[in-house]
């Protein structure tokens, strides 16, 4: 997420009322989660086991909670919670805007598309030209979706992301600041919910066809003219590249990378990153001509015993 101008560091510790290693005039750009982070960005890290990764990360302001050596062309913010102050930041810069329209004021609608009754429109939402939304779609701020897209009734673009950090009382929620993107020519089923990043962009490629009643989780990237069968389960931080094919009931976890022209057997547990252009099947995750003989195989496992008796 980028901010809406530079900010100097003593301008972002002041918000914070925090303290800062650094020059009080370093520029700080936008914010961002470490898988997505560019320089210019804040990352936050709050325990010891990760400080490493954050600091050599491509941020060049870490938010910490312990003053540790800065490298050199980096900054710091101290502080004492940065889960929280996080979230600070992203409603600074990012706030809940309320709306009483079913069709934001700020909204840009292009020629052709038609939106049927019930439908909701948020803040800053874009949609291109020719695409047709039905009924009852929540199209949450913020959301860009390019020309000649389907969207089916009961879908939703742009719900938080389900990032929560574990307090002695409960459960902290990280404030989702991001966006979804869907690109042109693009459709998705009815009931579907497609999550916006936590401060990146959850996004469709171009051609991809979604049915009914798929989830897509923050921060995931879909790739071009992929095929997404119904119940399909997508984590957030998930790489789907070009021209892969999900059937039905799949569910991965996050983080990881399916390749290329990959295509992912019903029922089947996403586990690891997947290699592209093969077929795989089975929880955990295996290459689905050998996941079947072994399945075979197993079925041998009576009669081998009887012979052995």
């Amino acid at each position: 997420m980028k901010l809406p101008k530079v900010h100097s560091l003593q301008e972002i510790a002041n918000l914070l009322q925090c303290e800062f290693v650094g020059d009080a005039l370093f520029p700080v750009y936008g914010m961002n989660e470490i898988h997505v982070v560019e320089s210019g960005d804040i990352v936050f890290v709050d325990h010891p086991k990760y400080y490493d990764k954050a600091l050599q990360s491509a941020a060049t302001i870490v938010l910490i909670n312990k003053k540790v050596d800065c490298p050199e062309g980096k900054a710091l913010l101290i502080s004492d919670d940065p889960f929280r102050d996080f979230n600070v930041l992203t409603k600074h810069f990012m706030p809940f805007v309320q709306s009483n329209v079913a069709i934001s004021a700020s909204a840009k609608i292009g020629k052709g598309t038609m939106i049927q009754p019930n439908s909701f429109i948020g803040n800053n939402v874009v949609i291109g030209e020719n695409c047709l939304i039905h009924a009852n779609v929540a199209i949450y701020d913020h959301t860009i979706i390019g020309d000649n897209v389907i969207i089916h009734s009961g879908t939703v673009l742009g719900a938080d992301a389900f990032y929560y950090k574990k307090r002695p009382d409960g459960f902290d929620q990280l404030i989702s600041g991001g966006r979804v993107v869907i690109k042109d020519n693009v459709g998705i089923g009815a009931l579907c919910t497609i999550d916006k990043g936590v401060t990146g962009d959850t996004t469709i490629g171009e051609g991809t066809k979604i049915d009914n009643q798929v989830h897509v989780g923050h921060d995931t990237i879909i790739g071009k003219k992929c095929l997404i069968a119904s119940q399909t389960g997508i984590a957030g931080c998930v790489i789907i590249e070009d021209e892969v094919t999900i059937w039905g009931q799949v569910g991965t976890t996050s983080g990881i990378t399916i390749g290329a022209n990959a295509v992912i057997l019903g029922q089947t547990g996403v586990t690891k990153s997947v290699d592209g252009g093969k077929s795989y099947f089975g929880t955990p995750i295996e290459e689905s001509r050998e996941k079947l003989k072994q399945l075979a195989n197993i079925k041998k496992i009576p009669e081998i015993l009887k012979k052995l008796k």
